[in-house]
């Protein structure tokens, strides 16, 4: 059996902490719960959980919880993005994420399984042509 590197060792602590939040979503609908974390390029970690209302339309992703806590306290540059749900094959950021994500740059995004599948990807890999600051501009 092949020895884990470190950065394999840190992607899969990573996605722990993100199964272990995992079960502080509130899903009372859909009975899917999502759990993310992310990390910022000075090692801070944030959280996040989706958060469903009954007004479908106001729930909130793990991963726009997570970017959401981080800004709030003052952080921007962001180097990764766990996302972890139970599913057959490793979770993808619907499109909103992928649009508020790409807001802070191309930084990598790990998408997992609780059955501990997961792939390296990154944002502008998720999302390649999206909208940006630049379309703004005359």
């Amino acid at each position: 059996m092949m020895e884990k590197t470190d950065k394999e060792r840190k992607i899969n602590e990573l996605i722990e902490i993100a199964k272990e939040v995992r079960e502080q979503a509130y899903a009372p609908y859909s009975n899917f719960k999502v759990g993310a974390v992310l990390v910022t390029k000075n090692g801070k970690v944030f959280t996040g959980v989706n958060v469903e209302n009954a007004s479908y339309g106001l729930t909130n992703c793990a991963e726009r919880t997570a970017i959401f806590k981080a800004v709030s306290e003052g952080e921007r540059d962001f180097d990764t993005l766990v996302v972890i749900a139970n599913t057959d094959k490793p979770v993808a950021p619907c499109g909103a994420c992928r649009q508020v994500m790409a807001e802070f740059g191309n930084f990598k995004v790990i998408l997992a399984n609780t059955k501990g599948d997961w792939i390296e990807t990154t944002v502008q890999e998720l999302l390649p042509y999206g909208f940006d600051k630049s379309d703004l501009e005359k």
